[in-house]
């Protein structure tokens, strides 16, 4: 029999149509040749790779499950893979298109107006025009409801007024998609960044998702055009369905961050020798190996499934919820047992694990907590809503 891929144990690879294979080896190859030579320099500075954004457009990579106004109109699967592979690179990397495709081109095809969608998709799929998502604020966190950023009519226009917390690509957006509390409902904006009264400022000395953008954003009185409300959003479900879209490519991301990290501790152990063997030799190690093969193998399996279900219009928000809490989890796991086998060298930027554990510190967090997404599973299994 043949040996198997110790990276793809259940040959998930078979699974794949050849449109699927070629996409993931497309974007695998710009993550080895261009992302994974900058990120660890970018990690340590502190600094997002802008240099990178026209080459991640030009591969078609934002809103890239978007049919017409320049998407590439893929399926769900293939912008699952372009998530993994892209956090194979790093978190931050895959934030940065999650937040321009899921968060913020997403709401503008679904609840936009036709002449938005002409006005903003094409530059925003091009590179040349980069959104940010605001819903969180300061007070907030899982709680949208409880959302203090409002908005009142002005004639043609609204005044907007309040603040966002933890918003990725702030600071280099030229547009956000604002949620705000209206006496007819919480509705969308497209915002300028330019806009009188608009203020971003970004948030420093953070330990993680370093190579990545995190904003805060502040409204005074800004005057948004009612041209710019997003006339097909009411309530809550329409942040909310964007989430839904967002925590699907959530659940593909960290297996690349897991691969990676596996993928590096599986030569360290073969080449670092201790008591005149290989650490590799050593059951322990083994144990520890074995173990994150299955559940790295587990989570590419739901990852799958899942996108299979997306695509055939089956898929549930408690399904997503349950993949993301596993498959982060899984990740998360992973690097910090990796940071661990690799000794004292798992603690530099030489190595991917301690890069990965402190960015996935932040992705068990964002879009929804672990906490959240178990209590979404424990309401489906119960019929009690716990929150």
């Amino acid at each position: 029999m043949s040996k198997l891929d110790p990276l793809d144990l259940y040959n998930i690879s078979d699974e794949l149509s050849d449109e699927e294979r070629m996409i993931r080896e497309s974007v695998a190859r710009f993550v080895d040749e261009r992302a994974l030579p900058l990120i660890p320099e970018c990690f340590d500075a502190g600094r997002f790779p802008e240099e990178l954004i026209p080459e991640i457009a030009d591969l078609g990579l934002l809103g890239s499950s978007l049919e017409g106004y320049g998407c590439a109109g893929l399926n769900s699967v293939s912008y699952g893979l372009i998530c993994q592979e892209l956090e194979r690179a790093d978190s931050g990397l895959r934030s940065f298109v999650s937040v321009q495709s899921s968060l913020c081109m997403y709401p503008i095809h679904a609840f936009g107006s036709e002449a938005q969608r002409e006005a903003w998709l094409p530059g925003m799929a091009a590179g040349e025009i980069i959104g940010c998502f605001g819903l969180t604020e300061p007070h907030g966190g899982s709680d949208p409801a409880n959302m203090k950023t409002h908005a009142r009519r002005d004639g043609d226009d609204w005044i907007l007024n309040g603040a966002k917390m933890w918003i990725t690509n702030g600071t280099i957006a030229k547009i956000a998609i604002v949620w705000a509390r209206t006496e007819d409902g919480i509705q969308g904006f497209i915002v300028e960044t330019d806009s009188k009264g608009f203020e971003a400022r970004d948030i420093k000395a953070k330990m993680s998702l370093r190579a990545s953008v995190t904003s805060e954003l502040y409204f005074d009185n800004v005057r948004v055009p009612d041209a710019n409300r997003l006339p097909g959003a009411k309530g809550l479900k329409g942040p909310l369905s964007c989430l839904t879209q967002a925590r699907y490519g959530i659940t593909w991301g960290p297996i690349g961050a897991a691969i990676a990290c596996l993928s590096e501790t599986l030569d360290y152990t073969a080449d670092r020798e201790l008591f005149k063997r290989p650490l590799a030799a050593n059951q322990a190690v083994q144990l520890k190996l074995a173990d994150m093969g299955r559940r790295i193998t587990l989570a590419q399996l739901m990852a799958l499934h899942l996108g299979r279900l997306k695509d055939a219009g089956k898929m549930h928000p408690t399904q997503v919820s349950l993949a993301k809490w596993n498959n982060v989890r899984m990740a998360l796991d992973i690097a910090r047992e990796c940071r661990d086998v690799l000794g004292g060298s798992g603690i530099t930027l030489e190595y991917v694990p301690i890069r990965h554990m402190l960015n996935l510190e932040s992705v068990i967090t964002y879009e929804g907590t672990e906490t959240i997404h178990q209590l979404v599973v424990g309401r489906e299994l119960t019929g009690i809503n716990a929150f």
